[in-house]
């Protein structure tokens, strides 16, 4: 079975994030925001609680008036824009639903959605949402509601005016803004080449193409070193219970933090660039709808977390629906026991130790991987190159 994904004509929405420059001022008046919100957040938690126990609606109806009750009573909440302490509001709606959509479903407790929970102060990175009436772009500045102004730094123009933003701060402490743009396709010229993809753990990606292969580049096995040293340093500076953290505690904590996000960028750019060339060459597409997910509980957790598959996949998703192609997701199951020739599939299912497949039926012989994914093309209905 196939799942075909395709847009020629469409016109969606896309994300468009940008490095903030935020003076000390406007730092100071964020995260005055953000504790507004996150006290309108632990609210709403404690008010749906309440709710439950005594048998009662929670909706965002019944949030917005506690909103506007606790506005109207505090003046230190009415210091802060409506704006983003609304949208938190419909975050937790949102949050909250499929909690409960889950729980109806009866699904297994680690596939569930848990219910909202209380942002703690030293946890929580501060997230502000704001829709177009909460900002406006001028003279290259982003202009907040509640008066704040932040510099952007434009490292690409935006197609077309925004419809809402996202301000938000990461570990190391850098803002970002985020901003939701309408994007229309942009179409590629024709190449009438097919390519089949089979994601794996030894390679990440394995193609009918030699040249498009993706190699497991191993960025998190490269800064495993040091981030154990980073992580051992941490250990021996942890402050006990009620102390203050030391200054060493927190620059170990920061060094661990930069290298995460480096090997995560890393991984995000390898996946991006492989993705745009896969498309760019390509005008049909038969992907593996790999779920990568029951891997975290194998031997082979650690490798396949760092191969990045399922970001890898997404950015080629992405990248497929933004240029035009033609993309059909393949059902996986028994792609490694089928033979791409003739069809043929084993009485066995090949332990991961044999690399190459021989089909008892036809005689073919074939890097295993390969066989997958040319399995892909001839699912999707493609033929074979």
């Amino acid at each position: 079975m196939t799942t075909q994904v395709q847009s020629t004509e469409g016109v969606g929405h896309a994300r468009y994030t940008y490095r903030l420059r935020v003076s000390a001022s406007a730092r100071a008046a964020l995260g005055g925001e953000w504790d507004r919100c996150r006290w309108v957040w632990n609210e709403c938690v404690a008010r749906s609680k309440k709710a439950h126990a005594e048998g009662e609606k929670c909706g965002p109806a019944r949030l917005d008036m506690m909103l506007t009750e606790a506005r109207a009573r505090t003046p230190w909440l009415r210091e802060g824009s409506s704006v983003p302490q609304q949208q938190l509001i419909r975050d937790f709606g949102k949050s909250r639903a499929k909690a409960l959509k889950d729980f109806k479903a009866r699904l297994p407790m680690r596939q569930r959605a848990g219910m909202p929970k209380h942002k703690k102060k030293c946890e929580a990175l501060p997230t502000l949402n704001y829709t177009r009436r909460g900002f406006r772009l001028k003279d290259g500045r982003l202009h907040l509601a509640g008066g704040v102004v932040v510099r952007v730094v434009w490292s690409r123009d935006l197609p077309k005016p925004p419809s809402s933003v996202r301000v938000y701060r990461d570990s190391l402490g850098h803002w970002y803004c985020s901003f939701v743009v309408p994007v229309t396709t942009e179409a590629l010229p024709a190449t009438g080449r097919d390519i089949g993809i089979d994601w794996g753990v030894k390679e990440t990606a394995t193609t009918t193409s030699d040249d498009h292969d993706l190699a497991h580049a191993q960025h998190g096995k490269t800064a495993a070193q040091k981030l154990a040293r980073y992580q051992r340093m941490m250990a021996r500076r942890k402050p006990k219970h009620a102390q203050a953290v030391s200054k060493g505690y927190r620059s170990a904590k920061r060094q661990t933090a930069k290298l995460h996000k480096k090997t995560a960028r890393q991984r995000q750019d390898a996946g991006r660039k492989w993705a745009k060339s896969v498309v760019r060459d390509h005008d049909r597409l038969a992907v593996e709808d790999f779920h990568p997910k029951f891997l975290a509980k194998t031997t082979m957790a650690r490798k396949a977390a760092d191969a990045a598959i399922g970001a890898t996949k997404r950015a080629l998703v992405e990248m497929a629906w933004k240029h035009g192609r033609e993309l059909h997701l393949v059902d996986p199951a028994h792609t490694t026991m089928d033979c791409a020739e003739c069809g043929a599939r084993t009485k066995h299912a090949l332990p991961l130790s044999e690399r190459t497949y021989t089909c008892t039926a036809c005689g073919a012989v074939s890097p295993r991987d390969k066989n997958s994914a040319r399995v892909m093309l001839v699912r999707a209905g493609l033929v074979p190159g």
